[in-house]
């Protein structure tokens, strides 16, 4: 779908950073007095929000195909409500998180049909797709220790299904270039940030 706004969304394993990056880039465009606009997924909008109360609760037992179905159906709102609207004003959009979060949770991670997922995906976001893609790269076990007081019900899972999500968002960056671009994490966030202002710029 051609589409006259810029789509940036951030990526990574849990404990990344992706919400604090993606937040500190929004301000810098914002800074720039560039029209932007910003959300997180699952979520951004009010049934979004109640589906990713659904899919976080550690106390709901949901099925691998029903949560990959759920994720889908936050993307579709959110896309018709916000993302969609905002490009087509021109607006930059910043997402923590889109399509690449479920191929590598839930296809990766779960073993969901990756193929099924993206046909799916192409669905339920009107076949938008981002222009660019930081992928946060940070090792698992380093990523978790920041979660051990807050773990949701993915947060919860294994180490080894973590590892396989990490790894697919990899294989993801591998097939994908031109659009994913892999910023290791930095210990000083203002360092990660430079680098991915420097790629944003470029984009830009």
């Amino acid at each position: 779908m051609r589409i006259k706004g810029k789509f940036i969304t951030f990526e990574g394993s849990e404990g990344c950073g992706k919400s604090t990056q993606s937040k500190l880039l929004f301000d810098y465009l914002k800074s720039k007095r560039l029209k932007a606009a910003y959300l997180r997924e699952p979520g951004g909008v009010k049934a979004s929000e109640l589906i990713r109360e659904i899919l976080l609760n550690p106390k709901n037992e949901i099925s691998p195909v029903a949560e990959t179905l759920l994720y889908m159906a936050a993307r579709a709102q959110v896309v018709r409500e916000i993302i969609k609207p905002a490009l087509d004003k021109g607006k930059i959009v910043v997402c923590d998180r889109f399509l690449d979060s479920t191929i590598a949770y839930q296809g990766y991670g779960l073993g969901i049909d990756i193929k099924s997922i993206k046909f799916i995906g192409n669905f339920a976001t009107q076949g938008i797709k981002p222009d660019l893609t930081i992928f946060l790269d940070l090792p698992v076990k380093s990523g978790l220790v920041h979660r051990h007081n807050c773990k949701d019900r993915i947060e919860q899972r294994s180490v080894g299904y973590h590892e396989k999500v990490r790894q697919g968002y990899l294989a993801l960056a591998e097939s994908e270039p031109q659009r994913i671009k892999i910023v290791k994490v930095e210990k000083d966030k203002h360092k990660t940030q430079e680098q991915i202002r420097g790629i944003v710029n470029g984009l830009l």
